[in-house]
C-alpha cells in the first residue's frame, strides 16, 4: 500500500481519535450531532439529582515557593539550547547561512566548506530544509539539513537527510536516505478575493489550489463563475520529512476529499480506487464520477484569452467565428490531452504551427495548437492528462498561446460546453457498497474540517 493510501485508512480509522484530541475545535459539530438525540437526554436527566443537594467542600493548601536565589540557582544550572530552521538559498556561503540561523560558530563554518560530505549542504539545488541546534554561546551542537532524494526513482518516496554533530567536542557529517511519511491535513476557506488567495490564507499548499480547481472544473468555470463568499472544505495529504512538510516536490499533497460551495450550490468529491478495475479517481458523496470523458482545460491552470466566439483575428484583421479556446501561459508550459484516444496527426500545419491532432471515441477530435514542442507521434496511444507537447508561438501566432479546438463529427464544437457534457465513469457495482461506507465517514471529516478551520487550526493526522 502506498504513503498516500495507507494514510487513507489510517485516518478514516483515527476520526475518534481527532474529536477526543481536539474538543474545543470540534463542539460545535458535536452539538449538532447530538441534537438528534435531544428526547431521549430529556427523558433520563431528570433521574439524577440536583446538583444543588450535593454536598460540597472547600479545599485550602498554603503553598511556600522556593527562595528567589535557589530559583537562580537552578536556572543557572539549566544549559540552554537554541533551535532554529530556514532554507538554504542559492547565494548562501558556509558563513552566511549560520550568521542567519544565529550560529556564531567560525569552526562550524570552516568544517563545512573543508569537509567532503558537510560541503553538499551547500552544493545542488537552493531550497533545502536546515534545522540548527546551538547552545548559549551560539556554537553549533547539530545541523540537519533535509532536501530530495539524489536518485531520480526515489524521489516521491524518499529524502536526504545530512547531519552534522558535535561528538566529544569534534563535528561529524554523515549522509543517509529515509522513506517519506505521509501526514492527513484539514483545512477550510472562504473566497474573497481568489481561490489561491484564499488557500494562501488557509496555510494550504498551492498544488492542493489547483487540484481543487482541476476536480470542479467540471462544475464551477474558477475563471468566470468564482464569487465572493464562496467556501471550501478539504481532506488532504501532505508527504513529510521527520514530520516537516517537505518544499521540493509539488506534486505531494493529493486531495483525499473535498467540498466546494459556488453561488449557494455545494458540490463534493472523494478520492476513491475501485477494487475491481484498479483505477483511482474523484466521486461526489452519491458515487458519481468527477472524472468526465474530458478534461474542462488542455492545462491545469491558465486563463482563457479568446473564447468560442466572433472575434477581430489580429493577423488577417478581420471579423470572423473563433472556433476554438486560446489560453494564454508562458513558452514551455506543459499541455496535456483532455481525453483517452489515438494520436491522429503530429507535425507542422501552416497557421497551426506544431500541432497535435487526436481522435476520441463517438468521432470527437481534439486539436492542440501553436506548440513549441511535440511529445507524442502519430498512431501513438494517449491517456487523459498525459503530456502531449508545450505551449509555443509557431505559426500565425503573436505570442505565446495554445489554440484547443473540439470537434463532433467533424464540427468545430465549444470545448468548454463539450466538457461538461461528456459523459462519466461509474463506480462498479461490486465496488458501491465499499465506497458509500467511506463516503459516510468523509462527510464527518469535511464536517471536522470547518470546525478545526473555525479555531484557528490546519489539523494534521
Amino acid at each position: 500500500m502506498d504513503p498516500v493510501d495507507r494514510a487513507w485508512a489510517e485516518a478514516l480509522q483515527r476520526t475518534g481519535s481527532f474529536v477526543a484530541r481536539h474538543p474545543r475545535g470540534i463542539a460545535s459539530a458535536v452539538v449538532i450531532a447530538l441534537a438528534g438525540f435531544a428526547a431521549t437526554a430529556f427523558g433520563i436527566a431528570p433521574l439524577a439529582p440536583d446538583a444543588a443537594d450535593l454536598p460540597s467542600r472547600i479545599v485550602t493548601e498554603s503553598v511556600t515557593p522556593e527562595g528567589i536565589e535557589g530559583q537562580l540557582e537552578a536556572l543557572a544550572a539549566y544549559e540552554l539550547e537554541l533551535y532554529r530552521s530556514d532554507l538554504t538559498r542559492s547565494s548562501d556561503t558556509a558563513d552566511s547561512l549560520l550568521t542567519r540561523l544565529n550560529v556564531g560558530d567560525p569552526k562550524a563554518a570552516a568544517f563545512i566548506r573543508n569537509d567532503a560530505t558537510a560541503r553538499k549542504l551547500l552544493t545542488g539545488r537552493a531550497g533545502k530544509m536546515i534545522q540548527v541546534r546551538a547552545d548559549a554561546s551560539g556554537e553549533l551542537e547539530e545541523l540537519v539539513a533535509r532536501y530530495a532524494a539524489e536518485r531520480s526513482d526515489q524521489f516521491s518516496t524518499h529524502f536526504t537527510r545530512l547531519s552534522i554533530k558535535r561528538v566529544q567536542g569534534q563535528l561529524r557529517a554523515s549522509i543517509e536516505t529515509a522513506p517519506l511519511a505521509a501526514q492527513v491535513r484539514l483545512g477550510s476557506g472562504t473566497i474573497r478575493n481568489s481561490l489561491f488567495a484564499a488557500t494562501d490564507e488557509a496555510r494550504i499548499p498551492d498544488p492542493v489550489a489547483t487540484q481543487i480547481a482541476e476536480i470542479f472544473s467540471t462544475d464551477v468555470d474558477f475563471r468566470r463563475e468564482l464569487r465572493r463568499g464562496d467556501t471550501f472544505r478539504v481532506i488532504y495529504e501532505a508527504l513529510t520529512a521527520d514530520g516537516e512538510p517537505i518544499t521540493w516536490n509539488e506534486s505531494s499533497g493529493r486531495v483525499l476529499a473535498a467540498e466546494f460551495t459556488n453561488a449557494g450550490k455545494t458540490y463534493s468529491a472523494v478520492w476513491f480506487k475501485d477494487p475491481a478495475t484498479g483505477r483511482g479517481g474523484y466521486f461526489d458523496l452519491g458515487g458519481e464520477s468527477k472524472r468526465r470523458a474530458f478534461l474542462a482545460s488542455p492545462m491545469e491552470f491558465s486563463r482563457v484569452t479568446s473564447g468560442f466566439a466572433m472575434r477581430f483575428h489580429p493577423i488577417l484583421q478581420t471579423w470572423r467565428q473563433h472556433n476554438g479556446v486560446d489560453y494564454g501561459a508562458p513558452s514551455g508550459t506543459p499541455v496535456r490531452t483532455v481525453g483517452d484516444g489515438v494520436v491522429d496527426f503530429a507535425g507542422w500545419q501552416n497557421g497551426y504551427g506544431n500541432v497535435v491532432s487526436i481522435k476520441h471515441s463517438n468521432d470527437r477530435t481534439t486539436v492542440y495548437a501553436h506548440l513549441s514542442s511535440i511529445d507524442v507521434r502519430r498512431g501513438q496511444r494517449v491517456e487523459q492528462g498525459a503530456r502531449i507537447g508545450a505551449v509555443g508561438a509557431t505559426g500565425w501566432a503573436t505570442g505565446p498561446h495554445l489554440h484547443f479546438e473540439v470537434k463532433v463529427h467533424g464540427q468545430q464544437q465549444n470545448p468548454l460546453l463539450i466538457a461538461k457534457a461528456s459523459e462519466t465513469i461509474a463506480i462498479s457495482p461490486v465496488a458501491k457498497p465499499q465506497f458509500l461506507s467511506l463516503a459516510q465517514s468523509v462527510r464527518a471529516q469535511l464536517d471536522a474540517a470547518q470546525t478545526v478551520a473555525a479555531s484557528g487550526g490546519n489539523y494534521a493526522e
